[in-house]
């Protein structure tokens, strides 16, 4: 055979292959990445979700904990993964924010990731120790311009959902505290708890036995409607930010080049579980919005995402990193 031959003999031979390697999978168990500590927001999703994937693909979802860099080190472990459908990751906001956040981003969100499914999205609380004396929003502001560059904020890491909460805040409060990142939302709620850190940006999941217990006092939610799972927090609008909105988001992304067969197969799987009411009612519970939809809506949304999150980096003046 000449060699002006092979080349569309290894094609065809490539095309039929496809579609038999979707038809097998998946053989064997799947990674879901969580760029962050156990116990965050992001981790409570993954792990919810993995356990009823596990008997819906008959496969042991094994979710690890990959946190640091603003979740690049996560990230990159997915990007640079086979695109076979075995290693995905559980993103965010971080893999829009970083796109403009960072100097020169190590992957392209866009080009290197490819969407398989939205799932959940939910906003963001700022929420207080016990022993700071505010009870609402607007003491709060006056306080932070009384002592200005005295208040700290904690986040889940540079560049997360939580930290451009946070720089929003201070741009449209007029309010000059410090930005504290940490290495996911558990030690930030930790040291938070513990009295290390005045407040923190997070989402209602992690939040919330803290907020019931009284261990933490929530003054605003970053959402344009109260949330059911905490009717008693104020939305930010409401509290005297009028447009302030910061919410967060958590979807399922592969290795760019994963087969459309897989990433289909993965998409119809979770959507099925999105819209089961056992799953549907936990997540409403905790303050998340199940999502779902097609490859193609989350990919529409993520471009979205880095665009508005550029607008925001350009507001703040952050310096890229």
């Amino acid at each position: 055979m000449t060699n002006r031959y092979q080349f569309p003999v290894l094609l065809a031979l490539a095309l039929l292959c496809a579609p038999v390697a979707a038809q097998s999978y998946p053989g064997k168990p799947l990674r879901v990445i969580v760029p962050y500590a156990a116990g965050g927001n992001t981790d409570i999703t993954a792990r919810a979700i993995g356990a009823r994937l596990t008997e819906a693909l008959g496969q042991q979802i094994v979710v690890e904990n990959r946190p640091g860099a603003g979740t690049n080190i996560g990230s990159e472990m997915v990007v640079r993964a086979p695109a076979d459908g075995y290693t995905l990751l559980m993103g965010g906001a971080a893999n829009a924010i970083n796109m403009s956040l960072l100097a020169k981003p190590p992957y392209d969100t866009l080009r290197d990731l490819a969407p398989v499914v939205l799932c959940v999205k939910g906003a963001n609380v700022l929420s207080v120790h016990p022993s700071l004396p505010v009870r609402n929003l607007k003491e709060l502001i006056a306080l932070a311009k009384a002592r200005p560059g005295q208040l700290n904020f904690a986040s889940s890491g540079m560049g997360g959902s939580n930290h451009m909460a946070g720089e929003l805040f201070k741009v449209m409060a007029g309010a000059n505290v410090v930005h504290v990142p940490y290495k996911g939302n558990t030690p930030a709620l930790a040291d938070t708890v513990g009295g290390h850190v005045e407040m923190i940006f997070s989402g209602v999941p992690a939040l919330l036995p803290h907020i019931q217990s009284g261990r933490l006092r929530s003054i605003a939610i970053g959402s344009m409607k109260r949330f059911s799972a905490i009717p008693q927090v104020p939305t930010f609008d409401e509290s005297g930010l009028p447009g302030y909105e910061a919410t967060n988001w958590f979807g399922l992304l592969a290795p760019a080049k994963t087969p459309r067969e897989i990433v289909a197969r993965l998409n119809a799987e979770v959507g099925r579980i999105l819209g089961g009411p056992e799953i549907k009612d936990r997540f409403v519970n905790d303050g998340l919005e199940p999502m779902g939809g097609t490859p193609d809506d989350f990919g529409k949304f993520i471009r979205a995402e880095i665009e508005k999150y550029a607008r925001v980096v350009k507001t703040a003046a952050l310096d890229p990193q």
